[in-house]
């Protein structure tokens, strides 16, 4: 599989598929392919992985889509301006990301709902219990609202970041909420009553835009319909 990621605002991320090669999405996350591809939607991993998936942001549903002929070509691209981010898992690699980061990956990329390993951080941590690992060989694209910033923490070095903040992380590293001290930060400080704490070592992906939180800035201007 080659592939071209094209745009700045609204990227896509463009690929040529040889006969046999394959790329999977949640459904509706292809933009464009060419007439030499063919779809295959199903559960992928049976009901019960689609259902973590549910939990996890994503669809129950994934869609297969399989080259039948030499040079196909198929676009996925972002659903909110930011950066789409390969990731090469070859070598026994893996991924815990936050729910909506997947955008899609080869064929042979394993993704499943995994629990937080802390009952405070299901609970208090703004995504619910469940995040993703993706592991397999081959590449794994994420979708990153606003720009990336990558962070390779040394052993015990911490980080504290807003959750919604957090793109994804390697397994080596402890991820935890914390409570913010102070009634005057709490109240005042617009950050809300709990902060994800990253420990290394390992290597934290980022993202400068939470596009939820910037969803509910706008919501005082949607029309109500009263």
């Amino acid at each position: 599989m080659e592939y071209n990621i094209k745009g700045n605002v609204m990227p896509v991320v463009e690929m040529k598929l040889d006969r046999g090669e394959a790329v999977f999405t949640q459904s509706g996350g292809m933009c464009w392919m060419s007439d030499g591809v063919e779809m295959s939607t199903n559960t992928r991993g049976g009901l019960m992985k689609g259902i973590g998936r549910m939990f996890a942001g994503e669809s129950l549903f994934m869609t297969t889509y399989t080259a039948y002929e030499n040079d196909s070509t198929i676009g996925f691209s972002a659903t909110v301006p930011g950066e789409i981010v390969p990731v090469d898992l070859r070598g026994g690699k893996s991924l815990i990301c936050q729910k909506g980061a997947f955008l899609c990956a080869e064929d042979d990329v394993n993704v499943k709902a995994i629990f937080t390993k802390k009952l405070s951080a299901g609970f208090f941590g703004g995504e619910g219990f469940i995040l993703q690992e993706a592991q397999g060989e081959g590449t794994l694209f994420l979708e990153v609202d606003g720009n990336m910033v990558e962070k390779e923490l040394e052993a015990g070095e911490v980080i504290k970041v807003d959750t919604g903040n957090v793109v994804a992380f390697e397994p080596s590293v402890d991820y935890s909420i914390e409570m913010i001290k102070g009634g005057m930060n709490i109240f005042l400080g617009g950050e809300g009553l709990f902060i994800t704490t990253l420990k290394g070592p390992g290597k934290v992906m980022l993202q400068t835009q939470n596009f939820s939180e910037f969803a509910g800035r706008l919501r005082p201007y949607m029309p109500s319909g009263k």
